[in-house]
């Protein structure tokens, strides 16, 4: 199916939707592996947080991360998109964030790969001891990369263009789509294989409601991390964040939206007053649950699909 030429699909826990297999990103071992804290990938229904009036599906544990992809239900236009969950790097809100987001991808034409990263403890987090962000090994980001690579190795087999392939990611997958809109020149592991010749750097770049990107709460300065590497070869971006989002403060995106500028890159943001935190794509009354359709004429105006 697809051409996964080499890639076998496996029982990872997590059951994606039928007829769509996950498999593993890597072929032996991911590198920096971990010894599993817990059992991996735990999976539960969180009905006591519904989002919409509906319940969400968390996973957490990932030591084996895998990708599901999920072609157009329709036309192709050629267009590809990395998903990357959110979950604070502890745990990732896999449907929410993940599976009805390339669902909707499919929807427009777009071919939708959904990314089951590494976690926890695979980026930056926050440690209530010393109360600050810590910056651990960033498996998360190793496996971006890789995921990155395979899809461009694949185009060809999975009838996507390797010049539009894209990254999508929420509240901490919004800070991976930063990290690997400027951590593309060169792999956070050795090389493996042939994936891993392949550029990792995104085509184009959304990120919503990011998180882990600002200094600190009020602060407009960029996470060191991302401004050391942030250059005009940073993909084209868009970011969207609401003004009442008390987890991942506007700043985030406002001090990204700045360097962005700055550098060169062209970016666009929506900010709105109101609509708080991790709300995916879930329609409510507020304007900021409709930016599908702001991403989808975004990316028509830069040709990655047909103009809407």
């Amino acid at each position: 199916m697809l051409g996964l030429a080499g890639l076998q699909a496996a029982d990872f826990g997590w059951p994606p939707p039928a007829n769509h297999p996950q498999v593993p990103i890597w072929s032996g071992a991911a590198p920096d592996s971990q010894p599993p804290i817990l059992p991996e990938n735990r999976t539960r229904t969180v009905t006591e947080e519904p989002v919409a009036g509906q319940p969400w599906t968390m996973v957490t544990n990932v030591s084996q991360p895998t990708m599901t992809v999920y072609p157009p239900s329709g036309r192709n236009t050629g267009a590809a998109v990395v998903v990357f969950p959110g979950g604070g790097y502890e745990i990732l809100a896999i449907d929410l964030e993940g599976t009805e987001v390339c669902q909707w991808l499919t929807s427009i034409g777009v071919t939708g790969i959904l990314l089951k990263y590494r976690v926890p403890f695979s980026g930056p987090y926050w440690d209530e001891r010393t109360q600050r962000h810590v910056l651990p090994k960033a498996l998360a980001l190793e496996d971006a990369q890789r995921t990155v690579g395979l899809v461009r190795l694949h185009a060809a087999a999975w009838n996507i263009d390797p010049h539009k392939i894209g990254v999508l990611g929420f509240s901490a997958g919004g800070h991976m789509v930063a990290a690997l809109s400027t951590h593309f020149a060169q792999r956070l592991y050795p090389v493996a294989d042939a994936a891993d010749r392949e550029s990792c750097r995104p085509d184009f770049a959304v990120a919503i409601y990011p998180g882990h990107l600002s200094l600190a709460d009020n602060s407009f300065g960029l996470n060191p991390d991302i401004a050391a590497h942030l250059s005009r070869q940073t993909p084209p971006t868009f970011l969207l964040q609401n003004e009442d989002d008390h987890v991942d403060r506007v700043e985030d995106s406002l001090s990204y939206y700045a360097a962005l500028k700055k550098a060169g890159v062209p970016v666009e943001m929506h900010l709105y007053p109101e609509g708080g935190h991790a709300f995916g794509l879930r329609r409510t009354s507020l304007p900021a649950s409709r930016w599908p359709e702001l991403v989808a004429t975004w990316l028509g105006s830069m040709g990655m699909i047909p103009e809407r």
